[in-house]
């Protein structure tokens, strides 16, 4: 065997190694479903969703919300956007695998969520929001692809003082998160409404970390 050819061979086993490791194994998927199941009836009352409407799952990960909203819209429609490839195949894979002929699977990029324009009655992103790290261009962006009254829940932590910071953020986040302050003025600052928020997110969790807003347009 020639040394080009060891070296192909080398480079397809790197290339399957990382997709083995970026794959979920079984009791992950297990686990993010039965929890997006548990989560789901919260944030479709906050959202105010109701079966037909149009949802889309911004950082759709794995895409066990996003199946789980698509079964519960019913007629509707869930856009489901991430920023990596493997979030991207794994959500489109699992909408398959389940029938769902209701979802989009979409591209988003750093700056933009590439949705349509005006084609959402509601948005949510869940962990994602401090990792943006152009919130004036990707918040405008939130606001044209929300129709006119349409809700936008932003669920995040806020910042801790240990632990990697994303590349790329603003200075203001104070650590690895975001403030609740820092999010509400950047999200109204693109023109939503701030209609509320919700310090511990589930409210029924005593253990949660996480806070949920909730804007409108």
């Amino acid at each position: 065997m020639n040394m080009r050819l060891l070296l192909i061979g080398f480079t397809l086993a790197i290339a399957a190694s990382d997709l083995l490791a970026q794959a979920p194994d079984a009791a992950q998927i297990a686990q993010e479903r039965r929890q997006a199941e548990l989560d789901a009836p919260k944030l479709v009352e906050v959202l105010e969703l109701k079966p037909g409407m149009v949802v889309a799952d911004v950082g759709s990960g794995g895409g066990a919300m996003t199946v789980v909203l698509g079964h519960w819209i019913g007629r509707g429609h869930v856009f489901a956007t991430d920023i990596t490839e493997h979030a991207l195949r794994e959500t489109r894979a699992y909408a398959n695998k389940e029938g769902l002929t209701n979802v989009t699977v979409i591209e988003g990029a750093a700056a933009s969520t590439n949705l349509p324009n005006a084609c959402c009655d509601a948005i949510f992103l869940r962990h994602v929001y401090h990792h943006i790290t152009d919130p004036d261009a990707f918040n405008k962006s939130l606001l044209e692809s929300l129709k006119p009254g349409g809700r936008l829940a932003i669920i995040d932590f806020e910042a801790r003082g240990r632990g990697q910071v994303p590349a790329g953020v603003r200075a203001n986040r104070g650590g690895h998160g975001i403030p609740i302050g820092v999010l509400v003025e950047e999200v109204k600052a693109a023109g939503l409404t701030h209609v509320l928020s919700v310090e511990r997110w589930p409210p029924d969790d005593k253990k949660a970390g996480t806070f949920l807003t909730l804007f409108r347009k």
